[in-house]
C-alpha cells in the first residue's frame, strides 16, 4: 500500500483566528438577553421606555415653562420658572438673603474637603485637623456673631447646609461612640457588656422620629426653669445617638469576622488591649464592612429629612415650606424631583467611593 506523503496530512493554508468579542459585549449580551427570563425582563423595559420617554419629553421639556412668573406655568407642562425663582429657598431655607453667600461657601467648603479625602494618600492626622477646621469654620460662618458676621440664629438656618452639618457632624461623633459600643459589647467585664448591650438594643428599637419627638417634647421639661437646648442641638444629639447604635452593630460584625490568631499574633508582639484594637483589629473590621458602612451612612443622610420635628428646615422641609406661597401654583412635582437629585447625587456619589475602596483594598489583599 502506497504511503501518503505528509504534506497531504498538513493544511495548505491556515485558517485565520477569528477574534473574540469584548468583554463588556459579553457581558452585556449574557445580561439582557442570557436566558428567556433576563429577555422577557429587558423586552418589558424596552416597551415601557418607549412608552414613558415620549410623555416625558413632552411635559418636561416640549410644554414645560422655564421663564415668566406664576401666570405662565399652565396645565399640561413642567413649570421649571418655579424652581428657577424659589431654589434659593430650598437650598438656604430662611436664611438672610444679604447674607446667603455664607451658606454657599459653606457647601463649598464641604466639598472641597471631601474631594481632598478621597485619595488613599491624603489619608493622615493633617486631613482630620483640616475636617475640625472646616467644620468649626462652617459653623461660625452660618452662625456669625464674630468676625463682623451678623449672627443668624439655627432657626433660620435651612435647605442643604443643615443637610450637611448634621450628616458630618453626627457621623463623626457617632464614629468614636460606636465603636466604643462595639468594643464594649466584647468586653469580658459584664457591666459594661450589659450596658453597651441595653444602649444599642433600646437605641435601634426606637423610631428616629420618636427620638426626635423626645428631644423637641420632653427635654425641656427635664431641664431646670430658663434653661434651654437649641434646637440644631437637640437634632444633633438624636442623630449621633441613632447612628452610633447602627454603627455599632456593624463594626461588631466586622470584629467578629477577625481571626483569633490576630489577636494571638497581637499578643505575642507585646501590644495591649488598645494598640491592638487600634493597630490590628479595627483596621481589618473596618475593612470588612465597608459595604454596611455605606449603607449606614447614606441612611443617616436622608434621615436629616426628619429634623423639621425639632423645628429645623432641612433640604426636604424647605422645599415643602416654598411649595406653600399661593401665589405659585404649587409644582410638587418639579420641586421634589429637583430634592431628589440633590439626595442622589449625595447618595450615588458615596456609594460609587465606597465601591473604589472595595476593589482598593481587595487588590492590596491579594497582593
Amino acid at each position: 500500500m502506497a504511503l501518503l506523503p505528509i504534506e497531504a496530512f498538513v493544511l495548505s493554508k491556515e485558517a485565520p483566528a477569528r477574534p473574540p468579542p469584548p468583554r463588556g459585549q459579553i457581558r452585556w449580551r449574557k445580561t439582557l438577553f442570557g436566558d428567556a427570563i433576563s429577555a422577557a425582563v429587558t423586552a418589558v423595559i424596552i416597551v415601557t421606555a418607549l412608552f414613558v420617554l415620549p410623555k416625558l419629553v413632552q411635559w418636561a421639556v416640549v410644554s414645560g415653562v422655564w421663564t415668566g412668573g406664576p401666570s405662565a406655568c399652565h396645565d399640561g407642562g413642567a413649570c421649571w420658572a418655579f424652581l428657577r425663582e424659589k431654589a434659593p429657598q430650598i437650598l438656604f431655607g430662611l436664611y438672610p438673603p444679604n447674607d446667603r453667600w455664607r451658606p454657599i461657601l459653606v457647601i463649598l467648603l464641604f466639598l472641597g474637603l471631601a474631594l481632598w479625602t478621597m485619595p488613599p494618600r491624603h489619608w493622615s492626622v493633617a486631613t482630620l485637623w483640616a475636617w475640625a477646621v472646616g467644620v468649626a469654620a462652617a459653623l461660625v460662618l452660618m452662625g456669625g456673631g464674630v468676625f463682623g458676621l451678623k449672627a443668624v440664629p439655627t432657626a433660620s438656618w435651612g435647605g442643604l447646609p443643615i443637610t450637611l452639618l448634621l450628616t458630618v457632624l453626627s457621623l463623626s461623633a457617632g464614629f468614636p461612640l460606636a465603636v466604643l459600643l462595639a468594643l464594649g459589647r466584647q468586653s469580658r467585664l459584664p457591666a459594661i457588656r450589659v450596658l453597651c448591650i441595653g444602649f444599642v438594643e433600646l437605641v435601634r428599637a426606637l423610631p428616629l422620629l420618636t427620638m426626635l419627638f423626645i428631644a423637641s417634647l420632653l427635654s425641656p421639661l427635664m431641664l431646670p426653669n430658663g434653661l434651654s437646648i437649641d434646637n440644631f442641638l437637640r437634632a444633633l444629639v438624636a442623630l449621633t445617638i441613632y447612628a452610633a447604635a447602627y454603627l455599632a452593630e456593624v463594626l461588631r460584625g466586622g470584629l467578629q469576622a477577625i481571626p483569633r490568631g490576630q489577636y494571638e499574633a497581637a499578643c505575642a508582639l507585646a501590644l495591649n488591649k488598645w494598640k491592638t484594637a487600634r493597630l490590628i483589629v479595627l483596621p481589618q473590621a473596618i475593612a470588612k464592612v465597608i459595604p454596611p458602612l455605606t449603607n449606614t451612612i447614606v441612611v443617616t443622610v436622608k434621615n436629616t429629612s426628619l429634623v423639621l420635628v425639632v423645628g429645623l428646615f432641612d433640604l426636604l422641609s424647605a422645599g415643602r415650606a416654598a411649595l406653600a406661597d399661593p401665589v405659585w401654583p404649587a409644582p410638587y412635582t418639579e420641586t421634589f424631583l429637583f430634592i431628589a437629585l440633590i439626595y442622589f447625587a449625595i447618595c450615588f456619589s458615596i456609594s460609587r467611593y465606597s465601591l473604589f475602596l472595595e476593589r482598593r483594598m481587595a487588590s492590596e489583599g491579594r497582593q
